[in-house]
């Protein structure tokens, strides 16, 4: 990990970014990207707060610096908490990368509506509750970048209530990036194809996954370290870039 810090370009504050579901999978790699890249982080965890404190314990042996922080994403009051927990130690928030979401799977015809109801908790209200707060404190020259999917192009069965909720998510986003004109602050959405993680790895068989790896062009799945380069591109030169949708899934159609 590089020793250097990151610092806004026009003012030399070094950069904080905070994180969402920061401590597995696609959250992870982005900590570790981001603290490669000379960020101060939070990790932010839902329920696994020995797995957040690892990856801080991680990000500071090699260098860096970085606290961790919990609650419901869902929750206004808690999220305040957390980024005032975050302004607090590091002086301010430039980044708010939003990765916390669930994916349940099930036909339309059959899903549980409660499935559909903790769903659109957490990745709707969630990502509404996060932008809102990030919409609000975030430094000029700063990036919110949430999370969807290539699902939402791709329309694999049984993904229904998932792609409903990140075609909202999608939405919040393109709409926050207009809301924010003047303030010098980027909103867009990474929205990767299939990934090696446990959230898309779990109840899939090996021949699932293999067909799912095989209709890439690039023929393997992807890997959360791939998807954690585009948030750096998004949360540091990618200054022209707002607005957008960045589909980052190895040419998945």
């Amino acid at each position: 990990m590089s020793s250097t810090i990151s610092t806004h370009p026009a003012t030399g504050i070094p950069r904080v970014a905070l994180v969402t579901g920061g401590s597995g999978g696609i959250g992870r790699a982005v900590v570790d990207r981001l603290a490669r890249d000379g960020f101060a982080i939070g990790v932010h965890y839902a329920g696994n707060r020995a797995q957040a404190e690892a990856t801080v314990a991680a990000v500071v042996a090699a260098g860096g610096r970085a606290i961790a922080a919990g609650g419901d994403v869902a929750d206004e009051q808690t999220m305040s908490a957390v980024f005032d927990t975050v302004e607090a130690e590091f002086g301010g928030i430039d980044v708010v990368v939003n990765t916390a979401g669930i994916m349940l799977l099930s036909p339309i015809a059959t899903l549980d509506l409660a499935d559909l109801d903790r769903i659109y908790r957490t990745n709707v209200r969630g990502t509404f509750v996060v932008s809102q707060q990030a919409a609000r404190r975030i430094r000029p020259g700063g990036a919110i970048i949430n999370f969807s999917t290539s699902v939402t192009r791709a329309q694999f069965p049984g993904y229904g209530a998932y792609v409903a909720s990140k075609a909202a998510i999608e939405s919040i986003t393109l709409i926050l990036a207009r809301e924010l004109r003047g303030k010098d602050v980027t909103v867009n959405t990474v929205a990767p194809g299939p990934t090696a993680t446990p959230l898309f790895l779990n109840g899939k068989d090996e021949a699932t996954i293999a067909t799912l790896a095989t209709a890439v062009p690039l023929e393997r799945l992807g890997q959360p370290d791939d998807i954690a380069e585009t948030v750096a591109f998004l949360a540091g030169p990618a200054r022209w870039v707002n607005g957008q949708v960045v589909f980052t899934n190895g040419g998945l159609a």
